[in-house]
């Protein structure tokens, strides 16, 4: 008990609740950043879906208009039209659908990331240079693991591949303008450089069957994400919860006007606000691979695996290890202490 006792006081202390409120009231008003995130509309869905919501609080003044200078429009039965319970449940599968494809999207990535710095450093380690030309011929090699990078970037956003233009040669970059895939062509040329290694006999060929599977690797990191790309939602999906969505708003003014009259259309708005931008996030987010603020930083993953390549070439040789210098460091079995 005692030692609970100690550990609820000295590691937990419990403050008074007037000094946690003055925490609390001091937090708010001297960081702004909160407040500065909940206005911010760069990277926001507000501009995406300003429009349904202007429109929604029209009609709620409308409503309203009517309900006060010509008939009354309370239609409380209207509200058993379309169940919330519903409407939540279509719009949680719809945000859940996009989310995984997101994270999806960024596992692969980061299987890219993974496989293309294990790549290049068996590529850099084991392959054996034996002149200065056999030494260039593995940086360009190495350096293909990178392009290979950007091009399934470029790929999966729909875009020309002129990044590529001053990290190849020409002929090769004057070839890719021919190819449909054009990374499935880059990874191509690796394997074809490895192969010609292992004939050389500069790659064994337990090495060469290795360093293939990581090949492998990251083309079905690519497919993976290319699966993403080419399986949208379904349209008769997105139009369905598209339509209960407008009808559910436009039937609450007929809810809602008895009781709030006039605030009746901003009401309206708010909850527009709210069930539209939770579908619209998911719209924001189910295709992680583009350029917008909610999607992947491909640009800055990239670059990093850029310079990570460029390290690994600048970084100085390994120096063999000697198995003579086991016996300064390491104690021999029959001489520990007993």
């Amino acid at each position: 008990m005692a030692r609970k006792s100690l550990l609820r006081h000295s590691v937990f202390p419990k403050l008074p609740l007037h000094q946690t409120a003055s925490k609390t009231i001091r937090h708010l008003l001297l960081d702004p950043n909160w407040l500065r995130l909940a206005l911010r509309l760069r990277g926001s869905v507000i501009p995406a879906i300003l429009p349904e919501v202007i429109f929604c609080s029209a009609f709620g003044l409308l409503i309203s208009a009517i309900d006060v200078y010509l008939m009354n429009l309370h239609w409380p039965v209207l509200g058993s039209l379309i169940p919330s319970i519903v409407l939540g449940l279509l719009l949680v599968f719809r945000t859940n659908t996009a989310y995984e494809r997101f994270w999806e999207g960024r596992r692969q990535w980061g299987n890219i990331v993974n496989t293309c710095r294990s790549l290049t450093r068996l590529m850099w380690t084991a392959i054996d240079e034996t002149t200065p030309a056999d030494r260039q011929a593995k940086i360009k090699a190495v350096h293909l693991v990178g392009v290979f990078a950007i091009a399934t970037k470029q790929h999966l956003r729909h875009e020309t591949f002129d990044e590529l233009q001053p990290l190849l040669e020409p002929q090769q970059y004057q070839e890719l303008q021919s190819v449909q895939n054009v990374p499935l062509r880059i990874a191509l040329w690796i394997e074809s450089y490895l192969h010609q290694q292992h004939r050389r006999g500069q790659l064994s060929l337990y090495q060469l069957t290795y360093i293939d599977e990581l090949l492998v690797l990251l083309v079905d990191a690519m497919g993976a994400c290319e699966r993403i790309l080419k399986t949208p939602m379904p349209l008769a999906y997105a139009i369905h919860l598209k339509q209960l969505l407008l009808l559910y708003c436009l039937l609450l003014p007929f809810q809602l006007v008895s009781d709030l009259v006039w605030w009746t259309g901003p009401m309206v708005g708010l909850i527009a606000f709210t069930l539209f931008g939770v579908e619209e996030i998911g719209i924001e987010i189910e295709n992680p691979f583009g350029r917008d603020l909610n999607d992947l930083p491909l640009d800055a993953i990239c670059l990093t695996m850029q310079q990570n390549i460029n390290d690994l070439i600048s970084a100085p040789p390994l120096h063999p290890f000697s198995l003579d210098s086991i016996d300064d460091v390491v104690t021999p079995y029959d001489q520990y202490p007993s």
